[in-house]
């Protein structure tokens, strides 16, 4: 028979084997993320806990821990060491002598001040100590201890993935800190999350918003929503289609920065885009997703998932430029691209595995420049470290992608929905290859998506205004 390692089970203390000033205790170093999951499990937002702003103006300048997280060191304590398995809590009186912050270490002590034999009571004395031998926390613990043995193996804690979605969208906004707001052409938006965003990214800062669309329509809605328009430019034109071709219109004309799609089809508008010849360029439009992943250690652009239905090999190097330039005007000097397929070899039964070994000699040939390019890469050990070095793949690339590009739109459709409906992740969307930015995300994402893809295009005007695209 197998023994268990000390540390691989549980082993309690009976009743009967107990003595008084016996005791016991346990060490533990406060992190912020210790914080942010006592928080998001307890519901306990106090600001003085969660919100750096509001904390440093109180008196303990700083986040300092809920103090009931002390009290759950001592039940763990109580219950997994001393006395053990079996325990059961009857009372607990606490005192909260100093505040607790991150990178505290507190030593939680227990010891038996009394016992009751009748009732196999004990009274335990519970003393939390900072590392500067400060007392922060004490009390005293009433429990029914054990009086059968318990040898149990240690089951793991769960797994909590802390993930602050409006966290990662203000470190997202602050990038356009110190930049005034750009003019930006607001396509038909003739639906609330459409019209709430325009007004929302121009509350935060990060545009002026022109309103192209029905005007009887437009300000109906906003009645009907709540949302005050007045004081907003607003453009009239008779439908979608009009809208699209006035954006066009006013954009290659200088009146505008950047465009945001509203609630007409994508195609529409890129439509009006490409047949104005004074907003294209030298390569081709594509879109590109920015996704704040949970479980991925950095942001991660995706494309193309909105465009191009099957972008041929010229369509694929011009969709790759225009995302390395868009990740090095969003701050990554040298971005790492993989071209996703299948699998990470070449198989001429698969195309895009044959485009990807081509892409890369064009990267080699400086035919696509600026960014470490790799593939064919399969979705594992693109994003996966421990998946590439399984299959034995040696790259600057491999588990540490800053974008990936997709072999057509049907895959990076569904690889972008499974990111933000299974992942968690949020999103925002940008239009890149014209002359000027289009904030383009889906008709069903909410405001906050389409207030960070503002930012995208804020970002980037103000990129245009130094470099001509």
């Amino acid at each position: 028979m197998n023994q268990l390692a000390p540390q691989d089970y549980l082993e309690n203390f009976l009743y009967d084997d107990i003595r008084l000033g016996q005791s016991a205790h346990t060490t533990r170093t406060l992190t912020l993320d210790d914080i942010r999951a006592f928080a998001a499990v307890s519901g306990d937002i106090n600001p003085a806990h969660v919100d750096p702003t509001y904390a440093n103006a109180t008196l303990f300048h700083g986040i300092i821990a809920h103090g009931m997280w002390g009290g759950a060191l001592i039940s763990a304590l109580l219950g997994t060491v001393f006395p053990g398995p079996g325990t059961i809590y009857l009372e607990q009186v606490l005192h909260f002598s100093k505040p607790v912050r991150v990178g505290d270490t507190l030593t939680v002590t227990v010891t038996v001040t009394s016992k009751d034999d009748e009732k196999k009571r004990l009274d335990m004395d519970c003393q939390v100590v900072n590392q500067k031998g400060d007392t922060v926390l004490h009390g005293l613990a009433r429990v029914l201890a054990p009086t059968q043995k318990v040898r149990i193996a240690r089951t793991a804690a769960p797994h909590i993935q802390l993930f602050d979605p409006e966290a990662r969208l203000n470190a997202l906004l602050a990038m356009g800190d110190g930049l005034a707001a750009i003019r930006c052409g607001i396509v038909h938006p003739c639906d609330e999350d459409s019209l709430r965003s325009a007004l929302e990214s121009a509350r935060r800062g990060l545009i002026e918003p022109v309103l192209i669309g029905p005007e009887n329509r437009i300000r109906e809605l906003a009645q009907q929503a709540g949302i005050d328009v007045q004081g907003i430019e607003i453009v009239a034109v008779a439908h979608s289609h009009a809208a699209a071709e006035k954006a066009a219109e006013m954009a290659a004309a200088g009146e505008l920065e950047s465009l945001m799609k509203g609630s007409l089809h994508t195609d529409e508008l890129i439509r009006a885009i490409t047949a104005t010849p004074a907003l294209r360029t030298a390569r081709r439009m594509s879109h590109l997703f920015r996704f704040d992943v949970p479980a991925y250690h950095k942001p991660l652009l995706l494309t193309d998932a909105a465009l191009h239905i099957r972008p041929g090999l010229s369509d694929k190097a011009d969709i790759i430029q225009n995302a390395i330039l868009f990740a090095q005007v969003m701050g990554i000097p040298l971005p790492k691209v993989a071209i996703l397929s299948a699998v990470e070899t070449i198989n001429p039964n698969i195309p895009s595995t044959v485009d990807a070994a081509a892409l890369c000699k064009m990267a080699q040939r400086r035919q696509i420049t600026g960014g470490l390019v790799d593939g064919p890469l399969a979705f594992d050990n693109a994003i996966s470290l421990h998946a590439a070095h399984i299959k034995g793949i040696e790259s600057d690339v491999a588990g540490d992608a800053d974008i990936l590009v997709v072999p057509d739109l049907e895959s990076g459709n569904m690889l972008g929905k499974q990111l933000e409906y299974l992942a968690g992740a949020t999103a925002s969307g940008i239009v890149l290859g014209a002359r000027i930015p289009i904030a383009l995300t889906s008709r069903a994402d909410g405001v906050t998506a389409r207030v960070a893809s503002a930012l995208l295009a804020k970002v980037l005007a103000h990129h245009n205004r130094q470099v001509t695209p």
